[in-house]
């Protein structure tokens, strides 16, 4: 379990980390989001022992990272957003290398490398140099390293920043196969990216942390709660007409859709959703006007993001807390 508590960090008089505090459970995927500058690096370089905090405290299974730093450095394998690789070397011999400053014992570094190499399937590029090797394969090489000593968190800031399609598919790939092993946090400006791999969201706007859920449960809660689409075998009119006489319902585009056989319109509603769908059905059926689909419109993703970090913070505001995985 990684806890952080009260983070803060200050650079003079800008706060880039501001008094966030979470708790990361072993066995899952998390995703890192927040606009550039909102603190997500600068929370990875402290959580990792790469960065000291003004206050707060961090902790790996139980290790202060600051207090306990070699034995809680030894959790967590990192892969920063510019990964630190020597290029006039070839994998094997650079992480040979990484293998020995982490302090693993010379006779189980072949072993522990061959182990690295083979999970990030670079097996037919340990030969080359580094100099040589497609920016896909240098992000496996980084992901190698971050793998050695097999630490129980893997922390990868950015890991498919300035890869091609091909290479991006690869990469997730990867990083879902690790997360059968291993905790993995992972940040990313890709919203599809985080929606297809993590199970938990953290979102982090002007170095505050603004939501921590499922991306599941933050599409139910936010932005497009007030939102439905309605298909009724009726004309705009009648549609317009009878939605007059409800009060949650606060606005309306209307459209005949021939395809749909009858007419389409998209609902803005007040108060609680599900009274308003009861209320739209008994409307609609004392005018004898049949109801082909009412669906709520859930939020992606993305609208989340920038409903939760457009703003400026008032610093009365709340986070979003996960309600469980």
């Amino acid at each position: 379990m990684i806890t952080v508590e009260h983070l803060t960090k200050r650079y003079g008089s800008v706060t880039a980390v501001d008094d966030i505090s979470f708790t990361l459970e072993t066995g899952h995927i998390y995703g890192f989001l927040g606009p550039n500058g909102a603190g997500k690096s600068t929370t990875m370089n402290i959580m990792t022992g790469c960065l000291a905090a003004s206050a707060g405290e961090v902790t790996i299974d139980g290790h202060d990272i600051f207090e306990d730093a070699r034995q809680a450095k030894r959790l967590i394998g990192y892969l920063p957003e510019i990964p630190p690789l020597y290029t006039d070397e070839t994998p094997w011999e650079y992480l040979c290398f990484v293998a020995q400053a982490k302090g693993i014992p010379a006779k189980q570094i072949p072993d522990e490398v061959a182990r690295a190499v083979a999970e990030t399937r670079l097996d037919e590029m340990a030969g080359r140099l580094i100099r040589n090797l497609s920016k896909g394969y240098r992000q496996r090489v980084g992901i190698a390293q971050a793998l050695l000593g097999s630490p129980p968190y893997i922390i990868l800031d950015e890991p498919t920043v300035g890869l091609d399609p091909l290479q991006i598919i690869e990469i997730r790939d990867l990083i879902r196969q690790l997360g059968e092993k291993h905790t993995v946090i992972l940040s990313s400006h890709i919203l599809s990216e985080v929606q297809a791999i993590c199970e938990s969201v953290l979102i982090i706007a002007h170095g505050k942390l603004v939501a921590f859920d499922t991306p599941q449960n933050l599409e139910k809660m936010l932005t497009a709660a007030g939102r439905m689409t309605l298909c009724a075998e009726a004309t705009p009119d009648q549609v317009q007409g009878l939605l007059a006489g409800v009060s949650q319902v606060t606005g309306c585009q209307a459209r005949e859709d021939e395809a749909a056989g009858g007419c389409r319109a998209e609902l803005t509603l007040q108060g609680d959703a599900n009274a308003a769908a009861r209320a739209i059905f008994l409307a609609f059926a004392k005018a004898g006007r049949p109801i082909l689909q009412m669906t709520p419109v859930r939020a992606d993703l993305e609208n989340i993001f920038i409903e939760l970090t457009e703003d400026e913070p008032s610093g009365k505001k709340e986070p979003i807390h996960e309600s469980g995985i």
